[in-house]
């Protein structure tokens, strides 16, 4: 099959030297990436910035901003079987982008934002949508609440919900713990492990759904 993932965070420019950021380090999608790659499937990885090396036989896409990723997405996504939203990308990014760095002054100074384009629900809601969608939710509180919450609004298959109020865990660790939900109601818990373990189950997990996904779209055909 063939699998599209995005991975790391974003980063919205303020002005020519400074921007808004979050700490995803990009190591659970690359993670994910690697074990698909192990298992013989094409992958195309689209990368905002991190400090890792792209994996081996990877087709690489690096972008910096949510609006680059955005059209970087929906470039290649019809022509995937599963597409794994793992990438933090920026909610929010400046209204106004500023051509000079802007100086530091005594009086205070605020930023006006504006919501980034929401990939995952553009995904969620495309007419005659033909692969299978994954999201991830980062959550510090009411993670299964509000995992189950983002599943409908967006109208995803699946979504990964890990925990990040902590230091020990998720972001920036080479460590997590993940609940996965269905669009069926069913959820599945993988306890706290490395993430290239867990990145293997979740390949698993995501090619047996996408299988018996198919599977009964072809039957329904026939």
């Amino acid at each position: 099959m063939r699998l599209l993932i995005t991975a790391g965070p974003t980063r919205e420019p303020i002005d020519p030297v400074r921007y808004i950021s979050n700490r995803s380090s990009g190591k659970m999608g690359y993670a994910i990436a690697e074990a698909a790659l192990a298992e013989a499937h094409e992958i195309i990885l689209i990368s905002g910035p991190v400090n890792l090396e792209p994996p081996g036989n990877a087709k690489v896409i690096s972008v910096s901003t949510s609006d680059e990723m955005f059209e970087a997405v929906h470039r290649y996504a019809d022509e995937c079987d599963i597409c794994v939203l793992c990438a933090a990308v920026a909610d929010y990014k400046a209204a106004n982008v500023s051509s000079t760095k802007i100086k530091k002054r005594g009086a205070k100074f605020s930023l006006g934002l504006i919501p980034t384009r929401d990939i995952l629900d553009s995904l969620g809601h495309q007419q005659d949508r033909q692969f299978v969608l994954v999201g991830f939710a980062a959550e510090t509180d009411h993670v299964e609440e509000n995992a189950a919450k983002k599943l409908r609004a967006k109208n995803c298959d699946i979504i990964v919900a890990n925990d990040v109020s902590g230091a020990d865990s998720g972001m920036e660790s080479d460590v997590n713990e993940v609940i996965i939900f269905f669009r069926n109601g069913e959820k599945k818990e993988i306890s706290r492990a490395p993430k290239k373990n867990i990145a293997r189950e979740l390949v698993k997990i995501f090619l047996d759904f996408a299988t018996k996904t198919f599977d009964k779209k072809n039957v329904m055909i026939n």
